[in-house]
């Protein structure tokens, strides 16, 4: 039941998290693994994002390699974070040398001889949280979502409004999918919170399959292409491709188009693949001046990072990118200059924290504790610098959970 608590070490139990090593999701699968166990990765929907896809992928993956180490679930955890491969060789390098095989004795990388005692501690203090002195608010046992089936593809807008919930609290239910609609291939189903769930089956029985997105027809104009046509409507060429039944990317001027149509303006869907970047792209960092920079052809991240000054993984968390992701030529990319940049190689999760100050708290303590600065506390708080403290008081502070120490 421990690794219930691992995404917390990965993610910080973020669906939207995306690693320097482009891992995705709660349980960060990489894509390669991901499609492993059986979790769909397309331009419509990434199950790595899916709650139960990829929870239910996690849990097979554990067992794969619970089984691979014998029954050993340090060894397997370890693996998990760094790889089979990886541990494997560190075991039979240890057995050479006549050393003990246990985890605590194997020479891993840094990340990893971290990450399992992270997950012991963690259980650690959720199961006596008392003995830490800390407050774990309870949570009822019993179902927060069901599973309803779907007749096919639907705009995500529509199905929101026909469960009688805000649009980001679908997406949040049902991260995995990518777009405005679920994809039209499948997965055909929403997590939708129970209490919602028979009124969304409802309304869903008043709705024809055809009517679960729309469409509009396009006129193809003397001078057009599908790559220009498919860019502006904000599909892919094959998507289009395949919706028209097209064999080829030759089109004639007066023949049509069919092309899905959103039910609201593309930035209304705020957590759509899209909108994440657009967001994120848009954020003023202080200090800092935005550069927006057309890659062009032969650009890498490895020559932007020379010619702005600043670390490749810092590119690519500034666009929402892995290292390793490529560039294409007219992708548009977001860069800050100005003062040096901090090297972060891990998903940033920032959240919003209300702490209650204790007796004999003080700010360079809390900023401590909560990897923060005393000028950012004061900021946050409107403090004076010779405001003192007092028990019972709250505070606000902006947490990046996933680098808070234990």
């Amino acid at each position: 039941m421990e690794l219930v608590l691992l995404p917390i070490v990965e993610s910080a139990y973020d669906p939207f998290a995306y690693s320097h090593g482009q891992a995705s999701g709660i349980w960060q699968f990489i894509p390669a693994t991901g499609k492993r166990f059986g979790l769909k990765q397309n331009w419509w929907y990434d199950g790595r994002r899916d709650i139960t896809a990829s929870t239910r992928a996690a849990l097979d993956y554990m067992e794969y390699l619970n089984k691979r180490f014998k029954g050993n679930w340090l060894h397997a955890l370890a693996a998990y974070n760094s790889g089979e491969g990886t541990v494997l060789k560190a075991i039979r390098k240890n057995k050479k040398r006549n050393r003990p095989t246990d985890f605590w004795s194997l020479s891993l990388p840094k990340e990893t001889r971290a990450y399992v005692p992270k997950l012991i501690a963690l259980a650690q203090i959720i199961n006596e949280p008392d003995v830490y002195n800390t407050s774990i608010k309870p949570i009822d046992n019993f179902a927060y979502f069901e599973k309803v089936e779907l007749k096919g593809q639907i705009d995500l807008a529509q199905a929101a409004t026909m469960a009688g919930l805000e649009l980001n609290a679908l997406y949040q239910l049902n991260p995995g999918f990518n777009r405005w609609a679920t994809d039209p291939d499948g997965p055909h189903h929403l997590l939708i919170p129970v209490q919602q769930a028979d009124i969304f089956r409802d309304a869903l029985q008043q709705l024809s399959p055809e009517g679960q997105v729309s469409w509009k027809r396009y006129s193809i104009k003397s001078g057009d292409n599908l790559s220009e046509i498919a860019k502006e409507h904000h599909i892919t060429t094959a998507l289009l491709k395949k919706i028209n039944r097209l064999s080829s990317n030759r089109i004639r001027a007066g023949h049509t188009l069919l092309i899905p149509s959103s039910a609201k303006n593309l930035n209304q869907y705020q957590l759509t693949s899209r909108q994440r970047l657009i967001t994120r792209q848009q954020r003023n960092v202080p200090g800092k001046s935005k550069i927006k920079h057309k890659i062009k052809s032969g650009e890498s991240l490895w020559s932007l990072s020379k010619k702005y000054k600043v670390s490749i993984s810092s590119l690519a968390r500034w666009n929402n990118m892995s290292p390793k992701d490529p560039l294409r030529i007219g992708q548009n990319l977001a860069i800050w200059t100005g003062s040096k940049q901090q090297n972060n190689n891990g998903p940033q999760v920032v959240r919003k924290v209300h702490y209650k100050v204790r007796k004999g708290d003080s700010l360079s303590r809390i900023a401590s504790k909560f990897n923060v600065r005393v000028a950012q506390l004061t900021q946050w708080n409107d403090l004076g610098k010779k405001k003192y403290l007092q028990p019972g008081q709250s505070i606000t502070l902006f947490v990046d959970v996933t680098k808070l120490t234990l």
